[in-house]
């Protein structure tokens, strides 16, 4: 196993080899025929400032390129299903099959089956992604600074903005903070170093102060605690980007409700 910069940028071009692929067997037009296409979607940024959630983005993953699988056997929508009920403010959905073993269909049956917000979770390096996005019934996307330049960053975000998506912009190092722009209104900070795998709570909290006042800030990775959760919020942040706590449980819904009682 390589370090995370090399599964990175291993993956980033296993999409840019794809992406053609992709496009002649879903031209946009067929995409933009989807049912879902015409769907307003939900704000984010309302869930995670509501009182009555958790502000938990709660996340849908089989396995990881750094973990191996997670949960092999888990269904999407019941799992949906358990995180809506018990407070989740959306919910994130793996739609990479070749690292992550998700796909489109985990997407589209999630929002069938519930009325929160989703986040594709994938990583958006041209703006057909989005278009599939949409399609598929997202209401977010991820935006990850590492693989894009600040300028990509603001071309997508602008194209996810026009077709009615927020972006998630996630960092995970002080020097992308320039990657942030006026359509990147929602900020995540990876509290996992990329280069050692280490959490560093402190080095994200720094991260946010830094950030624009106005910013949604969302923190991921590494977290397992309420005491963690607790310490983000009195430092600015209202979001909580969680997945592998409750994964890699027999029954992930189960464990979502286990933690969200202990907040």
């Amino acid at each position: 196993m390589g370090s995370t910069s090399d599964i990175l940028e291993k993956i980033v071009q296993h999409k840019r080899a794809m992406l053609p692929l992709r496009k002649g067997l879903m031209p946009t037009a067929v995409l933009e025929r989807y049912p879902y296409f015409e769907r307003k979607c939900l704000p984010l940024s309302d869930g995670l400032l509501s009182a009555s959630r958790t502000g938990i983005i709660a996340e849908f993953k089989r396995k990881s390129p750094s973990k191996g699988v997670l949960n092999a056997d888990a269904d999407p929508v019941q799992v949906a299903k358990a995180y809506e009920a018990n407070g989740a403010s959306a919910v994130s959905v793996l739609t990479d099959d070749h690292f992550f073993g998700g796909s489109a269909d985990d997407l589209m049956s999630v929002r069938e089956a519930v009325s929160l917000p989703l986040l594709r979770k994938d990583f958006v390096i041209d703006e057909y992604q989005l278009l599939e996005a949409k399609a598929w019934g997202a209401d977010i996307v991820l935006l990850i600074a590492a693989c894009l330049t600040p300028a990509e960053v603001r071309s997508l975000s602008l194209s996810a903005r026009t077709l009615g998506m927020q972006v998630l912009l996630e960092l995970h190092a002080e020097e992308e903070i320039g990657h942030v722009c006026e359509h990147t209104e929602l900020i995540g900070i990876n509290n996992r170093d990329l280069r050692t795998f280490e959490v560093d709570v402190d080095r994200s909290l720094r991260m946010a102060g830094r950030l624009p006042a106005d910013s949604v800030k969302v923190a991921e990775s590494g977290i397992h605690s309420a005491e963690q959760v607790h310490r983000f919020r009195d430092n600015g942040f209202h979001g909580f980007l969680m997945g592998e706590q409750f994964m890699k449980a027999e029954d992930p819904g189960e464990a979502f409700r286990e933690f969200v009682s202990t907040l």
